[in-house]
């Protein structure tokens, strides 16, 4: 889930007065319903989540709202223009990374309700280097990684430098005492790097998260953690822990909620299982199919569900 700085959690406050002069809160639409100014974060879950919203609340006028405009956005940008309250609604709300941001907006929007859950990052290897016989056979557990740091070339292979959990790592590194070097650059370069140790069957170590298209075309093992997360962990704490499970949220503001209860109370039981998410992100991000596409097509197939979203 994307530069993680945006995707997981407060980059740079920029681009305010692009949101200004584009943002306007909720007004009324050109039908029956108002229309929604959504924030959208640059990464394909966001834009996966407000293409399916788009399409539930074009198939149910009874909801209240006839359009939701989007503009993207990082997460300090989008949360200052709630803050001021120019943005209605925000979908893939990463959580808890964006914590602090959410609560200097609280008087004007708040978190509804969490479409996905526990959805685990931490550091991963091929499932057949792990094979006996193999480079990595035995290895279970972080703890264990000294003793196959050869075998791995000492190093893990980490996504950008400015992303939060890249912080995390060099932490994790350093309380499990770890002979490791933290190979940072770009979430492509580094996924193009498992690409190819995986096609060449060598072993690797990677940082990855859920929900991620990786999942969808690499099998791949999560290394166990001793340790729990705590929330002192990165901060007081030494850093050998797990990391925190992700979660991911729709926020409304106040003014959404009073002009559309309907499609408020929609989002308190919007849902979206993670698998799901991680097959339409192949779709979108291996395959290049058409966000707004993937999106219909999950919302035909899962009529049910679109039903007791929208259900009254």
């Amino acid at each position: 889930m994307p530069a993680l700085a945006r995707r997981r959690g407060a980059g740079p406050l920029a681009l305010l007065v692009v949101v200004a002069a584009l943002l306007s809160g909720c007004s009324p639409g050109p039908g029956s319903g108002i229309t929604v100014q959504a924030a959208q974060f640059p990464w394909s879950a966001a834009k996966l989540t407000n293409a399916i919203l788009a399409e539930v609340v074009a198939a149910h006028p009874e909801l209240g709202v006839s359009t939701i405009t989007t503009i993207q956005v990082g997460p300090a940008t989008a949360w200052a223009g709630a803050q001021r309250g120019d943005v209605d609604l925000l979908s893939e709300v990463a959580m808890p990374n964006q914590e602090e941001l959410a609560a200097k907006a609280a008087d004007r929007i708040h978190l509804v309700h969490e479409t996905y859950g526990n959805a685990q990052q931490g550091w991963f290897v091929p499932t057949y280097a792990t094979q006996p016989g193999q480079p990595l056979a035995g290895l279970r557990s972080v703890t264990q990684l000294n003793d196959y740091a050869v075998a791995l070339g000492g190093k893990l292979i980490d996504a950008d430098p400015s992303f939060i959990t890249t912080k995390q790592n060099a932490a994790r590194l350093a309380g499990y005492g770890l002979r490791l070097e933290q190979v940072t650059s770009s979430e492509a370069a580094q996924l193009a790097e498992l690409r190819r140790a995986y096609e060449r069957r060598q072993p690797i170590l990677v940082y990855l998260y859920h929900p991620h298209w990786a999942f969808e075309v690499f099998d791949l093992t999560q290394l166990e953690e001793p340790n729990p997360y705590q929330p002192d962990c990165f901060t007081t704490g030494n850093g050998a822990c797990a990391m925190p499970a992700y979660a991911a949220w729709t926020a409304a503001s106040t003014d959404l909620q009073r002009g559309a209860p309907r499609f408020h109370a929609m989002l308190e039981r919007f849902e979206l299982p993670l698998p799901d998410v991680e097959a339409m992100l192949k779709a979108v991000d291996v395959d290049d199919a058409d966000v707004d596409e993937v999106a219909r097509r999950w919302v035909a197939d899962h009529p049910a569900a679109v039903r007791s979203w929208a259900s009254a």
